[in-house]
């Protein structure tokens, strides 16, 4: 068998020996230039770092093992791998023969100019708003401090500054098309989801399901700051759908209009300004999990 081993941020090739006791298998280190090098990639590392091998990785078409080993590693915990020994069991299992391959959507960031294919994959969530600020401020702390709840420190200064401005939501209108107003009034936030994790284990999105055609949105209206500090707490148990504020539903295609162009963020990275179209396409990437 031959593997390819991506290596993040802080990663070594010390991180590899735990899946190295086969002397049998054949490594390489590096995205591999083509789908037939290899028969799977293991990836060391958080988002941001599945992030941007996203595109690679789907044009490849070959299984992938993330390996949790970033500051935040929410896309590994959807799959199941909470810990590098989870990888190491689904390793395990892939090496023994087992079907522990499964096919997951991912979403996709396009400028409405823009043919699909320029666009940006995301694996996690895609957001615009007060989410895009605070991922900016996690961005400029320690590496450690991001990994140890840097988003919810960048969150609590951010939520006394920020301004909400009007964000236009538009859903396709059936087989026409044509594209209809979901929302239209000033927001707080609002998230793309595809999977259900992100910030460190924020359930922003806790219906959202990885292989089902569909992007969850969620859309916080303008509140106060006070009022918004008290409902923070209730993300990371996915309670806020209840809340009055709180928009919920799921969609195939988005399109994101702002009255001045706002910073769209995915997966704690920049990505372009508004406006956008946030889509989802299915079966785009083949994830090893745990059987």
């Amino acid at each position: 068998m031959r593997a390819a081993a991506i290596l993040g941020l802080g990663c070594s090739p010390g991180d590899l020996r735990p899946f190295q006791t086969d002397s049998g298998i054949e490594w390489r280190m590096g995205v591999p230039a083509r789908a037939d090098d290899v028969d799977i990639i293991l990836l060391f590392g958080g988002d941001g770092t599945i992030h941007r091998h996203l595109g690679a990785l789907v044009n490849l078409g070959s299984p992938v093992l993330v390996v949790p080993a970033g500051s935040g590693n929410d896309f590994a915990c959807s799959l199941g791998l909470r810990r590098v020994r989870d990888s190491v069991a689904a390793w395990g299992q892939f090496c023994r023969g087992a079907r522990n391959v499964r096919t997951i959507d991912l979403g996709l960031i396009t400028p409405p100019s823009e043919a699909a294919s320029s666009g940006t994959y995301f694996c996690c969530v895609a957001g615009v708003g007060l989410d895009g600020e605070v991922a900016r401020r996690a961005n400029q702390l320690p590496r450690w401090l991001r990994g140890h709840g840097g988003y919810a420190l960048s969150m609590l200064p951010t939520i006394f500054s920020f301004e909400p401005s009007p964000v236009k939501i538009s859903v396709p209108m059936g087989q026409s098309s044509g594209w209809i107003v979901r929302s239209h009034q000033a927001t707080l936030v609002a998230s793309f989801a595809n999977s259900p994790l992100y910030g460190g284990g924020m359930k922003v999105a806790p219906r959202a399901k990885m292989d089902d055609g569909l992007l969850d949105v969620c859309i916080v209206a303008a509140v106060s700051p006070l009022r918004l500090l008290r409902l923070f707490p209730s993300v990371y148990a996915g309670r806020h759908l209840g809340v009055r504020e709180v928009e919920y539903f799921q969609a195939e295609r988005v399109r994101v209009e702002t009255e001045e162009p706002q910073d769209v963020y995915a997966d704690g990275e920049f990505v372009c300004r508004t406006p956008v179209e946030v889509s989802v396409e299915r079966g785009a990437l083949n994830a090893v999990t745990l059987a």
